[in-house]
């Protein structure tokens, strides 16, 4: 099985080609503007990297959000459209659970969050294992360690600095994640590998929709609401 995945969802631009023995290449590029422009060309770029083809693939993956608007339905309109014309599967996966799975911990809870202005963060909590405890949810501060268990978290994503303090000052015994707080299309493969490997190619058939906790705040020509039509 060979996947190309993907991800323009917050504040950076990644993909990764993996097989069923490991990576093959990957791109990795912090940015917060220019998903459009960048993303093709960045694709065509890593292919030739591994000295393959759009051809080749046999599954497609990208992140659903929560995210910001423009950034993904980017990811997604360039997904659905390989996936149609090539004729592959394609697998969605959450940026919080991407975030979650380069963290590795022996015991407690992995919290992924990204901050959502507002005085809130997009939050969901998984297990050592990465079993999802919650799930993905849009908080208030104030309320953030009502949705949490008790015991030791280990804090990933941009949200991680608005938490910190908070979930200590409530008794949590807490700890910053070593690994990047944004979305990497890495770790996108590697769920989306184990996904295709539990449930099958048929099941990721019909093209993910797009994850929005919180309503867009941008609207389309003639105040449709982008929520409604993506």
């Amino acid at each position: 099985m060979l996947i190309l995945a993907f991800d323009t969802a917050q504040g950076a631009l990644s993909a990764a080609i993996r097989d069923d023995d490991g990576e093959l290449a990957s791109v990795f590029e912090l940015r917060t503007r220019g998903h459009a422009e960048a993303l093709m060309p960045a694709l065509e770029t890593l292919l030739a990297e591994a000295a393959l083809g759009f051809g080749d693939l046999d599954a497609l993956a990208v992140t659903v959000g929560p995210g910001t608007f423009t950034g993904l339905r980017v990811g997604l309109a360039a997904a659905r459209g390989l996936a149609l014309a090539l004729a592959l599967p394609l697998v969605g996966v959450t940026t919080l659970e991407a975030i979650a799975e380069p963290v590795d911990v022996a015991a407690g809870t992995i919290v992924s969050s990204f901050d959502a202005k507002r005085h809130e963060v997009y939050l969901q909590a998984f297990s050592a294992a990465h079993m999802p405890l919650t799930g993905p949810l849009l908080a208030d501060l104030d309320e953030v360690a009502a949705h949490l268990p008790p015991g030791p978290l280990v804090l990933v994503g941009t949200g991680s600095h608005l938490l910190m303090d908070l979930l200590k000052e409530r008794g949590h015994e807490i700890r910053l994640a070593d690994t990047r707080p944004q979305p990497d299309a890495a770790a996108v493969a590697r769920i989306a590998m184990a996904r295709l490997s539990a449930e099958g190619v048929a099941a990721f058939r019909v093209p993910p929709q797009p994850l929005y906790i919180r309503a867009p705040d941008a609207k389309l020509p003639g105040g449709l609401d982008p929520g409604a039509v993506a």
